[in-house]
Order: structure tokens, then C-alpha cells, then sequence
């Protein structure tokens, strides 16, 4: 297996990118491998001072960088000599098995469906994001940003990719998919939700337990929570501003220490033909080190074959 990195993408590369590639390889077994994608000087340099011998490591060279405030399909298509695009045709061309970045999201979306295409019968990929849980355990929030607006169908999709998700790599035995909204009750929300709502109460394809509410996320009523994009995003970023207050005041505890997103690593891209992670732009070499492991995980899972079978005869 080899798994492709992005060293130019995120607010600390290529520092924080190398050094964690270098942690990740001393936890690898023979046969993964990491392929360093990016300014081949800068890389060597990096790894000089972790003592690394460069011939462990395969480094393709990138010339480009999309920076994290481009347009993401301007960018991706002007520059086919990026870390992000190189990235991509590697993956297409199945030179390697995944491809991560903690660099432009926009760029990895429109990388993915314009190099390995959406999964027939997927309306629109997402992301997702870790909910830690009270009882200890995992749950899963999406969408988290990819889709500010969706569509009732969309959102049952999502049902769908989040429940193939939380079973699959996180290993949630029947997860308990739910709706979020304003109310527990199938008549409130928007008329998205509700229409949303219709849509899943009589699915076969995931476990739904109805509309959760806020107050839902972190205990133990549902693994998957659904959302429109918008919604996800102000909820991650909610919970990230907390964690950050808990740790300026002193008063982590071991639940709270479990909001620290450098433990998760990123998000696959759900719903493309391909094994797509991206992190967080503000990774550090912890969190990329947990990403590229994240990435061998769906890789193994054959995450994408699964869903690719869910969708067949939708």
C-alpha cells in the first residue's frame, strides 16, 4: 500500500507534514509505505533533521501549491503542477491507494470528481466529523462543510454514507442514523428537514431513529447524525471554540480531551471513487500523522467498494 501525502498543503507545511509522515512510518508494517508529494528540496530538508533516510521514503515532485484562500476549480485546473493535482493523477492512475491533505478542502472536492469521479448514483460527496461521546465511544456528524444547501435527497443519502462510514471503519454494529433539527418530531424543522424526514422514516438502507436535536450530539441517542452542511460546520466549529476555552482554563478532562481533532487526523470524502482524507488546515504533526492512518484504514476497509455496492441499485 502507498499512501500519497500532500507535503505543501496546511498552514504549517511542509514542516508539520514531513515530521508526520516520519511518526506514521515507525508505526507502519512492511508493505505501507508513504509517497511525499511536493517541493522535492524542501522535503529533503525536512527530513534531515529527523534523521530520516530519504530513501525510505518515494518523493514526487510538486513545483505548485494551491494556497488555502485560491478558488478551488480555478486553481485546480491552472495548476497541474500542484501537490494537490499530482496528487490526484497519481491516485487516478492507481500509482497510489489513497491521497490526503490538510490543505485546500475546495481543491480535494473538486480534485476528487474531476480525477476519480463521484460514485455512480451519489448526488454530491461530503465530509464528515468525529462526535465524541460521552459513554466513550465514536459517533459521526455530516455534512460538515462540502454542502451548504442540500436537497431532501441529498440528506438521505447522507444517511446512507454516514452509516457505511460509522460501520465500517469505526466498526458501530448497526448505527443508529438520525435527522438533525429543531424538534423530535416528524412535523418540525424546515421544509427540507421535514421532507427529509418522509424520506428516511421508511428506509431500509440505514437504522433511522428520527429528528435529534442539539442536545443529542455527544450522548448516546444516535452514531450518525445527519445535516445539511451549513448547520455541520457551525456545529464542529461550536464544539472546536469550546475545546479551546476548556484548555486556556485548565479544565480538560478526559471527555473533553476527546474534542482535540488532532486524535482523528481528517475525513475521508465520502461518496468517490477513490480512498480521499483531508485533515485539518491547522494540522500539526500529530494530526497528520492520525490522518495518514486514517487513510490506510479506508483503504483497508475498501470503504469505497462498499458504498459503490449500496448505490448500485438506488
Amino acid at each position: 500500500m502507498r499512501i500519497g501525502l500532500d507535503a505543501m498543503g496546511g498552514d504549517f507545511a511542509p514542516k508539520a507534514v514531513v515530521a508526520g509522515a516520519v511518526l506514521a512510518m515507525k508505526e507502519f508494517h512492511r508493505g505501507v509505505s508513504v509517497v511525499l508529494i511536493g517541493d522535492k528540496k524542501r522535503i529533503h530538508e525536512e527530513l534531515k533533521k529527523y534523521d530520516a533516510p530519504a530513501d525510505k521514503y518515494e518523493i514526487v515532485h510538486a513545483p505548485d501549491t494551491i494556497g488555502m484562500g485560491e478558488s478551488p476549480i480555478k486553481a485546480f485546473t491552472q495548476k497541474p503542477h500542484s501537490s494537490i493535482s499530482i496528487g490526484f493523477h497519481l491516485l487516478a492512475e492507481k500509482k497510489i491507494s489513497a491521497f490526503a491533505s490538510a490543505g485546500n478542502t475546495g481543491a480535494m472536492l473538486v480534485g476528487s470528481m474531476y480525477s476519480i469521479k463521484t460514485i455512480p448514483g451519489v448526488i454530491r460527496p461530503c465530509v464528515t466529523s468525529i462526535l465524541p461521546k460521552e459513554s466513550g465511544k465514536l459517533g459521526v456528524l455530516l455534512d460538515v462543510g462540502a454542502n451548504a444547501d442540500c436537497k431532501p435527497d441529498v440528506l438521505y443519502q447522507f444517511g446512507i454514507l454516514g452509516s457505511l462510514y460509522a460501520e465500517h471503519v469505526y466498526g458501530i454494529k448497526h448505527p443508529r442514523v438520525g435527522l438533525m433539527n429543531i424538534g423530535e418530531e416528524g412535523g418540525k424543522g424546515n421544509l427540507v428537514s421535514q421532507a427529509a424526514y418522509e424520506i428516511m422514516k421508511t428506509t431500509k438502507q440505514f437504522h433511522f431513529i428520527g429528528n435529534v436535536e442539539g442536545r443529542d450530539l455527544f450522548n448516546a441517542k444516535a452514531d450518525v447524525v445527519v445535516c445539511e452542511g451549513f448547520v455541520g460546520n457551525v456545529i464542529i466549529k461550536q464544539a472546536e471554540s469550546i475545546f479551546e476555552i476548556m484548555c486556556k482554563r485548565h479544565l480538560l478532562d478526559s471527555f473533553f480531551h476527546r474534542f482535540n481533532y488532532e486524535i482523528y487526523g481528517g475525513s475521508p470524502i465520502l461518496g468517490v471513487n477513490g480512498a480521499v482524507v483531508v485533515g485539518h488546515g491547522i494540522s500539526n504533526e500529530v494530526a497528520i500523522k492520525n490522518m495518514i492512518m486514517l487513510s490506510k484504514n479506508v483503504v483497508e476497509t475498501k470503504l469505497s467498494e462498499k458504498v459503490r455496492n449500496a448505490f448500485e441499485y438506488i
